[in-house]
């Protein structure tokens, strides 16, 4: 785990904007994009429609990230 977080650019609703996040979870939005059949932006555009007025655009995401994989390995 590097630890070390990486800014990148995604198109959301039309707009560029940077986010950063480690690369561990910049890793997990991509394979979730991919099981999801959407593209990154498509996605991350979900979560920042989805999010709180107080919530960050990275803080979104890794809690999108955690949620995901929480309900994967969660018992019936």
């Amino acid at each position: 785990m590097s630890g070390r977080p990486t800014k990148r650019s995604l198109t959301l609703a039309g707009h560029r904007t940077s986010v950063t996040l480690e690369d561990e979870f910049w890793d997990a939005l991509r394979a979730i994009a991919a099981a999801s059949g959407k593209p990154v932006n498509t996605l991350a555009a979900e979560v920042d429609r989805d999010r709180t007025a107080e919530q960050g655009l990275a803080s979104a995401l890794r809690v999108f990230v955690l949620e995901y994989y929480r309900q994967a390995v969660a018992p019936d």
